[in-house]
């Protein structure tokens, strides 16, 4: 019942922060403004990353206390929810934030896991009989590489209504689903707690959106998935069981791959905003926003399908 209870605080937290935060955004003109790349009409509120991380926040130190994970999100997600809506800020008044100041947060975020013992370790032979343990050098490597991906690529598919939100659901939900196969429990409610939160900004966020979570909100998302990842299926891993998490978070993975090999292709710069992502792509084919966000979603549920039957054969 534990799991429920957190799934509900987070989900009806969420739910009721959300209209109190999209009229604050709209009274103070901090919106996300139509431009050629984007694909909404109106001025749309961009406070809705604050509300999730409040949101999954306060329910994991509901459910766990003050321990070395919760310092993890509270300390590494704050920080990136404070440089994510400076920088919606400045896009909201037509202005553009430096890169380099968020490049060198990220930075700092991706290895501030390491400092409460969130890591990855090594990996162990398929028997599990032993393990080949990293040195220092490479599980701070292995770490914030991990970790730096994921705040990015979740930033990189939040581009259409409901798409980041309704794949980190279902990405959520399979690490959850991983974490109770595995007898992990604070895991497991980390990873119902972020579903729950994302679950009721859906409602909010789905086409036509009401509210955006903007980057606050989707390098939140990916941070909290990066962590939930290393202390549930990466702790210890075996080879095979490395693709649970790659699979359940497969649809960002799979787009910033191909975004990344699209831009070299055509001589971009890999950190230059452009129309060449999945969903852009699947729109231009004809494609409704609604249809594309399905459309992926059926796609990201597959792959969470196949990172379960991989902890089944695993168990």
């Amino acid at each position: 019942m534990i799991y429920l209870y957190a799934l509900g605080y987070s989900f009806f937290l969420v739910l009721i922060l959300v209209p109190v935060a999209r009229r604050i955004a709209l009274g103070i003109g901090f919106v996300d403004r139509p431009t050629h790349r984007k694909v909404h009409t109106s001025p749309i509120p961009l406070s809705g990353g604050l509300v999730i991380y409040i949101g999954v926040i306060l329910t994991v130190f509901l459910f766990l206390g003050n321990n070395p994970l919760f310092r993890t999100l509270a300390i590494g997600g704050g920080l990136l929810v404070a440089i994510g809506l400076t920088d919606d800020a400045f896009k909201s008044f037509g202005k553009e934030f430096p890169v380099w100041p968020r490049l060198l947060l990220y930075i700092l975020v991706s290895l501030l896991p390491l400092a409460f013992g969130v890591s990855i370790e090594g990996i162990s032979a398929p028997s599990r009989s032993a393990m080949i343990l990293f040195s220092d050098g490479w599980t701070a490597f292995f770490t914030a590489l991990w970790v730096f991906a994921l705040v990015n690529m979740m930033n990189f598919i939040d581009g259409i209504d409901g798409l980041a939100s309704g794949v980190c659901v279902i990405s959520s939900l399979t690490l959850f689903a991983a974490s109770i196969l595995g007898n992990q429990g604070a895991i497991a409610v980390i990873a119902v707690a972020l579903a729950g939160a994302c679950l009721a900004f859906l409602t909010y966020n789905f086409h036509p959106a009401r509210i955006f979570m903007g980057d606050a909100g989707a390098t939140f998302l990916g941070y909290t998935l990066a962590v939930t990842a290393i202390e549930g299926t990466l702790k210890g891993a075996t080879f095979l069981s490395l693709f649970v998490p790659v699979l359940a978070l497969g649809v960002p993975i799979l787009d910033t791959v191909i975004v990344f090999s699209r831009r070299l292709w055509e001589g971009k710069g890999l950190h230059r905003a452009d129309n060449l992502h999945t969903h852009h792509s699947l729109m231009k084919w004809g494609l409704t926003q609604v249809q594309t966000v399905s459309f992926l979603y059926l796609i990201a549920a597959v792959f969470s399908l196949m990172s379960i039957v991989i902890v089944l054969i695993l168990k």
